[in-house]
């Protein structure tokens, strides 16, 4: 099935993306994201099962449904991620659409910022393999979701 706002071809960002047809403009649903509905607890583990050349494409819809775009998947999987995007993932009742945040010119690549969660027991080198390769002036180097500020705790004066 063909998109009449996206096509995919080669990205110097990564791999493959998704690039306009057209203008696109802001607001405007670009693509569904598709694939196989699976549970948290199955995308877990064919996420562990994945050799390291293996392409995962999974998107978290809530605490009981993960999409493999893997499994019957479309263009959407295509879409990079980008610390300065101009679409983001909506959800509209479980179904996750791609919309444009701002017009996109005809040829632009699109993308959305995946925001991936971190976890307590993420590696220490986790950023590294999860490394933005975005190049926007606001790159936080890394497509998991920005490090939290730890608070610290105000010390009492001795006096």
């Amino acid at each position: 099935m063909t998109n009449k706002y996206m096509e995919v071809r080669k990205s110097p960002i990564h791999r493959y993306g998704g690039f306009a047809l057209k203008k696109i403009r802001k607001g405007t649903r670009i693509i569904e994201y598709q694939g196989e509905r699976i549970s948290p607890k199955e995308a877990d583990e064919r996420y562990a099962k994945a050799g390291p050349k293996s392409i995962v494409v999974l998107f978290n819809v809530d605490k009981k449904t993960t999409i493999d775009a893997g499994v019957d998947g479309n263009d959407a999987r295509f879409i990079n991620h980008s610390c300065d995007p101009n679409c983001e993932a909506v959800d509209d009742k479980g179904r996750i659409y791609i919309e444009a945040t701002r017009t996109i010119e005809k040829g632009e690549e699109l993308f959305y910022d995946y925001n991936l969660t971190r976890s307590k027991d993420d590696a220490p080198d986790v950023d590294k393999q999860y490394l933005c390769r975005c190049g926007a002036a606001n790159c936080r180097g890394s497509m998991l979701e920005p490090l939290k500020a730890k608070r610290s705790k105000a010390k009492k004066r001795k006096d």
